[in-house]
């Protein structure tokens, strides 16, 4: 039979039957290829991202997500056919049904597969890139800075300068690195000292010398924990505060804290202790790179003023709002600032407010303190504290809002009004003007959150009252746990201990900052403006967050985050913006040193990693869906034209 075989072999070669024999042999490598796939059972990933498909509008359409599978192979030319990815980005994203077997995959990287680094597998991403110009473009924040709008402005009465302007198209410039640069010093440590170079920025030290805010030594900025209302210490500060109110139990009843007009964030840094997780915010003036000081610190910070937008939070999320001399006229424009803050407090949430209008007495002082008295009267704020601080010389009121609708309905004038109930509140704070009107509450007392560590895992109180909501909830709650513990922490090249500030770019229900809650860390969630309004419940949860349009540049400082996470998020606006911008902007807000961590498509990998690698970057796949990006210190050395 074998000599037949060869025979026949050779009378095809000899009357030329070349097609056939090609046939032939591609038909022997499928066969072959069949066989050897059969042979080897691929680890498959529960990949459903549970947390993007949230149960939040019951007046959409129910949507069955697919179950994500992914293949070994680490040929990136596939398609994602061929990977066995599937994934409905076009069905809407509420009342989600879970299949009850995609829980039950396990999360495990098969141990005998290495990652593939790909950047000589991608293909070519061609772009000249350049520095950003001008004498401040190391400090470049496209949305605050753009000064061709804002010379435009007409009036900066209400701080219109401050808020976001963002440029069309953005712009595809690098921001350079500050003389001498290093990577940041460890947390804790970088708390109470920075290295100078990096935050070259010394004119806080003078401008602030008598009240202790920040002070140069040798190579560092050191933070001694004083502030403006704190001379002596935050320390003293917050013990004085709950000594005056006991009922505030830092670390469990209130967890969830807004510092308005921070500073360098001394207040919300030394609260991390008594677990409390404060978002410190401050715009961007003449308090020189007092945000840029809180990031490098590793403390919770972000750039917003109270001006004539709305704050980019949800209704009701905040348990404490802390003003000290925070420079904001909260009587102003009809009480427009306040009723801000009200928006934003949780029913029955509690606003200190340590100021001069407080305990001065001069006839300016009396006014303030007067129409504050009258304003907060009309929005049902109960006063619950008024004293002094004797250490720090400085006066403080807390003040309690009101967790029920019966004093709105007993006021003699309905003046603030009430807002129109009617109108869809969800995902509603993006670049919408400030409310003069006052939220309506429930008829009956509103329920605080379970205290603080359990509030992170009992159902939030924002969580659909859909059938399977708080299935949904809890099964993504595992998914993150078994994600993060088995891939994340187990099997990717990132040095965790070099990790403190970290952005999750599309957070759902915050899963990913629940897993990481032991680590010594903290996390930015991000809820898209496109996408689910999750981010009530991520506040239920005792965590932190923001919205925002993947499409602009993030309210941020250049270098201010080590690793920035997403899951699925290109797609969702692959049709209202370039990839390449927001592969720019993630370069922007990364330190040197630090990593994306991206879970998505291969197609979307692909067109991801071509473009961080023309960036310098290097640039890891795991698995076929996983891609870890470092930054180094690179930066090209044209710069581009103003």
């Amino acid at each position: 039979m074998a000599i037949s075989s060869s025979s026949s072999m050779q009378d095809m070669f000899k009357q030329r039957k070349y097609p056939f024999i090609f046939s032939l042999f591609l038909l022997l490598i499928f066969v072959t290829f069949l066989l050897i796939s059969n042979s080897q059972k691929s680890p498959i990933f529960a990949a459903i991202d549970f947390a993007q498909r949230a149960a939040l509008i019951k007046s959409v359409p129910e949507f069955n997500p697919n179950t994500i599978t992914t293949s070994n192979s680490t040929n990136l030319h596939q398609s994602d056919e061929n990977n066995n990815t599937s994934i409905n980005r076009e069905s809407p994203l509420n009342n989600v049904r879970i299949d009850p077997e995609s829980s039950n995959v396990p999360l495990k990287i098969n141990p005998e597969l290495t990652d593939t680094t790909i950047s000589d597998e991608l293909e070519t991403f061609s772009y000249h890139w350049k520095l950003c110009p001008g004498p401040l473009a190391v400090d470049y924040i496209p949305c605050l800075d753009n000064w061709k709008a804002i010379k435009k402005i007409k009036s900066r009465r209400h701080m219109e300068h401050r808020e976001r302007h963002c440029p069309v198209p953005s712009p595809r410039c690098l921001v350079p690195l500050p003389k001498g640069y290093k990577l940041p010093l460890p947390w804790p440590k970088s708390r109470d000292m920075i290295w100078y170079d990096n935050v070259p920025h010394p004119k806080l030290v003078e401008y602030k010398k008598d009240q202790n805010w920040v002070k140069k030594s040798g190579d560092y900025f050191v933070f001694p924990g004083g502030g403006t209302q704190f001379r002596d210490g935050v320390n003293h500060y917050i013990e004085f505060i709950e000594e005056t109110f006991p009922t505030i139990q830092w670390g469990k009843s209130i967890r969830v804290l807004l510092d308005v007009g921070c500073g360098v964030a001394s207040f919300g840094g030394y609260l991390l202790d008594k677990n409390v997780i404060t978002m410190s915010f401050a715009p961007k003036d003449e308090h020189e790179a007092q945000i840029q000081f809180a990031l490098e610190r590793g403390i919770p910070a972000t750039l917003s003023v109270i001006a004539t937008k709305k704050l980019a939070f949800p209704d009701n999320v905040y348990d404490m709002i802390h003003c000290a001399r925070c420079r904001v006229h909260w009587h102003a424009d009809g009480g427009r600032p306040l009723m801000e803050l009200n928006r934003i407090l949780r029913p029955g949430g509690y606003f200190i407010w340590s100021a001069t209008p407080v305990y001065k007495k001069d006839e300016g002082h009396k006014n303030v303190w007067k129409v504050m008295v009258n304003l907060t009267e009309a929005m049902c704020w109960k006063m619950v504290a008024r004293t002094f601080f004797k250490r720090g010389r400085v006066g403080l009121v807390i003040y309690q809002k009101s967790d029920s609708s019966s004093c709105y309905e007993n006021r003699k004038e309905n003046i603030p009004p009430m807002c129109d109930q009617k109108k869809n509140r969800l995902n509603s704070s993006w670049y919408t003007p400030l409310d003069n009107c006052l939220l309506p509450l429930a008829s009956s007392s509103y329920k605080w959150p379970a205290p603080w560590p359990q509030r992170l895992n009992t159902k939030p109180l924002s969580l659909s009252l859909e059938t399977d909501a708080e299935e949904t909830f809890n099964q993504d709650t595992r998914h993150w746990a078994s994600l993060v513990s088995d891939v994340y922490l187990g099997s990717l090249a990132i040095n965790w201990s070099s990790v403190r500030n970290v952005m999750d770019m599309n957070a759902g229900y915050g899963g990913l900052a629940t897993a990481l809650i032991d680590r010594s860390l903290w996390v930015m969630n991000v809820v898209p403006i496109n996408g689910p309004d999750t981010l009530p419940i991520i506040f239920d949860r005792g965590l932190v967050g923001t919205y925002h349009d993947w499409c602009e540049s993030f309210n941020t400082y250049p270098r201010t985050y080590d690793l920035l996470h997403s899951s699925f998020l290109f797609g969702n606006f692959s049709q209202r913006c370039d990839l390449v911008d927001v592969a720019v902007e993630m370069d922007r807000i990364v330190r040197p040193g630090g990593y994306i961590l991206v879970q998505d498509t291969l197609q979307m990998i692909k067109q991801l990693g071509s473009i961080l690698r023309s960036l310098h970057w290097s640039v890891t796949l795991y698995q076929h869906q996983f891609l870890v990006g470092k930054k180094d210190f690179w930066r090209p050395k044209d710069i581009a034209s103003e």
